[in-house]
């Protein structure tokens, strides 16, 4: 067996072990300063022995959950079911979409597994590693570390293996998450696809250039050195990018709909806020997308209140959204509605603490968080060539470029 079909898309199987990277909220800001400054000195490198550096887009919103499931399974929201970290079912329900069950397409690694060919899932959320191991895939969390093994890769312990993990809130707890990747390698060379997904902690508290951010992107370079040197393909994108979205005195900078529009006499269902996931230190569930059902008779004028909030800047029915955003039309609001990149949206101010926040409000969501870096390892060959150096690819396409086309 040469190559898979997976959701209309052919891949070959590597021969080669190959690492896909998301960094969460690894904006390209953060990598063009590094590489500037000359702090990421493998990743210069790899870039200057044949590497390659372009800027793709992100699915929207740009969130974990929806990118991170496109990376996977190279397909749309549309395709893969997953729109947001949170959701409207259409029973009215409020869901986290961190369930396997609310998947819709399967992942590259999942038909690679049925096939036999060995591969892995290592994310530092666990919220994500429930989604990314569906369809038997191998997975394992920095979050649940404590509680498991590999036993598929003759790992009974990961502790034992890697040591101790750091706490989900620790600015390292990424850089656990890729040493594991590369001790499970090291202990089963069979190995073919690993897929590591970060965690966007630091990029929550502080900017490209800052303390916290150089020494999180210093450790990430050397790791990525550790998997060069032992013969790894690699490719690394983003799930998506990340913004401040303060005032000058460091108060955040959001519009809470639902106290907007009911105090313009408007009757709101449900704002849904799609950046809601367990993690409230990073966001306080405020990111630059909100989802909101109304009835009919209200829409006309919910889009005039919200015409005329600044830094409002995109509000489409569920129709438009669904073909604009490539989302699944049964998950998604009545409207559709993004700011600008230092803006937030929320829903009540009564219903978000924000007292646990890293510092001030950075975020995302929008589509100034849209463009992501887009590297391989090795020079861009074939179809996608053209497409990739002229900046449209999306970061879904990143497995079909490390598989395909280098």
């Amino acid at each position: 067996m040469n190559t898979i079909t997976v959701n209309d898309r052919e891949y070959q199987v590597p021969r080669e072990p190959t690492v896909v990277f998301t960094i969460d909220g690894g904006d390209p800001d953060y990598l063009d300063d590094a590489l500037a400054r000359g702090i990421m000195p493998r990743l210069a490198g790899m870039l200057a022995g044949g590497g390659q550096y372009r800027i793709g887009a992100s699915e929207m919103p740009s969130l974990t959950n929806p990118n991170n499931l496109s990376i996977v399974t190279g397909a749309s929201p549309a395709l893969h079911g997953i729109p947001g970290n949170y959701c409207r079912l259409e029973d009215g329900t409020l869901e986290l979409l961190n369930d396997p069950r609310f998947l819709r397409a399967p992942s590259i690694h999942a038909v690679l597994a049925e096939h036999g060919v060995p591969a892995l899932m290592v994310t530092t959320k666990e919220k994500l590693r429930r989604l990314l191991g569906r369809g038997g895939v191998p997975s394992v969390s920095v979050e649940k570390a404590a509680e498991a093994g590999l036993p598929e890769y003759g790992v009974p312990d990961l502790v034992e293996l890697v040591g101790e993990a750091p706490g989900i809130y620790d600015w390292n707890a990424s850089h656990y998450a890729m040493r594991l990747g590369l001790a499970v390698y090291r202990a089963h060379r069979a190995l073919r696809l690993l897929y590591v997904s970060l965690t966007d902690r630091v990029q929550h508290a502080a900017g490209p250039g800052e303390e916290l951010s150089d020494r999180f992107f210093v450790e990430f370079d050397v790791l990525l050195g550790e998997y060069l040197d032992e013969g790894f393909v690699v490719g690394i994108t983003a799930d998506h990018g990340m913004n401040a979205k303060h005032t000058e005195d460091g108060a955040p900078n959001v519009h809470y709909l639902t106290d907007l529009l009911e105090e313009a006499g408007v009757e709101v269902h449900d704002v849904v806020l799609p950046i809601t996931d367990p993690y409230v230190r990073h966001h306080g569930a405020l990111g630059s997308f909100a989802w909101l059902y109304l009835p009919e008779r209200e829409r006309a004028r919910a889009r005039e209140v919200l015409g005329a909030l600044p830094g409002i800047e995109e509000v489409w029915d569920r129709a438009d959204a669904a073909t604009i955003y490539e989302h699944p039309m049964d998950r998604i609001g009545d409207l559709a509605v993004t700011a600008s990149a230092h803006v937030a949206l929320g829903g009540r101010a009564a219903d978000h603490d924000l007292s646990g926040l890293h510092g001030a409000l950075r975020s995302h969501g929008g589509r100034h968080e849209q463009p992501v870096p887009l590297i391989t390892s090795r020079p861009v060959a074939g179809p996608l060539t053209a497409r990739f150096h002229a900046g449209v690819l999306r970061s879904r396409d990143l497995h079909d470029l490390v598989l395909n086309h280098l």
